[in-house]
């Protein structure tokens, strides 16, 4: 799925859109997306610019945008306009490694239970191959007010 169509999906835009392309996805179960991490992003400008480090929180964000593409494409599910999917929690968030312009980072997420409209999933991201950070995140789909 490329960017346009993660645009379709995602409501975020600039500069917090934080996901580039899914690369495979299981709906309803699972999802592999690619977030590309350039030295142009503005986060560098005050996140260390003598030695620029993806903000943790921004990669956690990240691994939080990737739980909308299980949702939205689960068979049989509409996403009406007024809705949004909202990250509503957090535990076990762990760093393990650093993440730096020029690194691309594979984040894998899956569901692991749904209940009463808010959905629990696990989700790892990382860079070459090495854990970058891990945790278990909470989702859920929510009307807004326009």
């Amino acid at each position: 799925m490329n960017i346009h169509k993660v645009m379709e999906l995602l409501p975020h835009r600039f500069p917090f859109l934080l996901v580039d392309r899914v690369l495979s996805l299981e709906p309803g179960a699972s999802v592999e997306v690619l977030k590309n991490v350039t030295v142009n992003e503005p986060c560098f400008q005050g996140h260390f610019p003598e030695y620029p480090v993806y903000p943790g929180v921004l990669l956690l964000e990240s691994m939080a945008q990737t739980m909308a593409f299980i949702t939205y494409t689960e068979a049989g599910f509409e996403r009406k306009p007024e809705q949004i999917y909202f990250f509503v929690g957090i535990d076990k968030a762990r760093f393990k490694r650093q993440v730096i312009p020029g690194d691309q980072v594979i984040i894998e997420t899956r569901l692991i239970k749904c209940s009463q409209g808010v959905a629990k999933f696990e989700s790892i991201a990382y860079v070459d191959g090495e854990v970058a950070c891990k945790a278990e995140l909470m989702g859920a789909l929510r009307d807004i007010e326009k």
